[in-house]
């Protein structure tokens, strides 16, 4: 056999060897990596405890099927057309953003829903090509014990924009209305006195010159479920779920009902909730990233490349439960 081709036979074989070894190596860091968080608590309510209904629409769904029935569309979008929306969608936040530091604007969004609803998701969507110096994200902990001694709202102020700011809260001083109701990791009396001060208190903000957006997203059971088991089974992704993500699988009608409350108690003139149901993660960033272009009148604004806001997965508080 000629020296080249024994020579090239052996460099196969070598690389044969060594895809192998990868294979194996890449096989068991992932299996390494595989231990599922919280001792796997949430596969396990998934088969023992999530209601009978819940597990046969996660059973029976297509890859792209949307599993809450009341949605009004069946599958998700297709990804084409997405990306094709959301760039034309993104170049408008840079004019948008561009506008905001010309003209000294301050604009302030606050994200909140149910557990992963895609806030994260969507607040990355609306900050991807903007200037991370003027577009920043505020995801507070949990209050320190000098915190816990202050007004409920002073930790947040210090974060609200300045001048040529946009500022995205990832969650905010809504935990009082909701997490923290359902967890009792307030009293009643703090909880009314919440109610009592909130909406004085986004006036405030208003009526002083910040753009206040505040969404709301919205996500089935079952949908919520399946992200969950996504998170559970991603090493990557793992980092994202917490206990209170676990323990309140079981909370789901506790959460309903301080929802509801929350958001019929803090829905003002001065500054709405927009409700986005986001059981489709791309129609609801769509949706966010259009209602804030609408309502702000920047410069070099192409309403065409907005386009329109679609009312059956976006609007007022009235589709949040929907």
């Amino acid at each position: 056999m000629p020296t080249l081709q024994l020579w090239s036979m052996n460099v196969v074989n070598q690389i044969h060897i060594r895809n192998q070894t990868d294979h194996t190596e890449t096989k068991r860091l992932w299996e390494r990596a595989m231990t599922l968080p919280f001792d796997g608590a949430i596969s396990k309510y998934y088969k023992k405890d999530a209601p009978a209904e819940i597990r046969d629409a996660i059973k029976s769904a297509g890859k792209k099927t949307i599993l809450n029935d009341s949605y009004p569309y069946d599958v998700a979008m297709d990804r084409d057309d997405y990306e094709e929306q959301i760039a034309a969608l993104q170049i408008e936040l840079v004019k948008m953003q561009a506008w905001a530091k010309e003209t000294g604007q301050r604009i302030a969004m606050v994200f909140e829903g149910r557990d992963a609803a895609g806030k994260g998701g969507t607040i990355k969507r609306f900050r991807e090509n903007l200037n991370p110096r003027g577009a920043r994200v505020v995801a507070l902990p949990k209050p320190s014990d000098a915190e816990r001694t202050q007004w409920y709202f002073q930790r947040y102020i210090q974060h609200l924009p300045s001048a040529g700011e946009i500022v995205f809260f990832d969650r905010s001083w809504y935990n009082r209305g909701v997490v923290e109701k359902v967890f009792g990791f307030c009293s009643n009396e703090e909880r009314e006195q919440f109610f009592r001060q909130v909406r004085g208190f986004e006036r405030a903000l208003s009526v002083d010159g910040i753009h206040m957006f505040k969404f709301w997203l919205n996500v089935g059971r079952a949908e919520q479920l399946v992200r969950f088991l996504k998170r559970e089974k991603d090493p990557l992704k793992q980092w994202k779920l917490s206990t209170i993500d676990v323990e309140g699988l079981r909370k789901w009608d506790d959460y309903t009902t301080a929802i509801s409350e929350t958001l019929t108690r803090s829905h003002s003139e001065d500054t709405p909730w927009t409700i986005v149901r986001s059981d489709d993660k791309k129609r609801a960033r769509l949706a966010a990233i259009r209602t804030v272009l609408h309502t702000l009148d920047y410069d070099r604004k192409d309403e065409k490349a907005i386009g329109k806001r679609d009312p059956s997965i976006c609007g007022g508080p009235e589709l949040w439960n929907a």
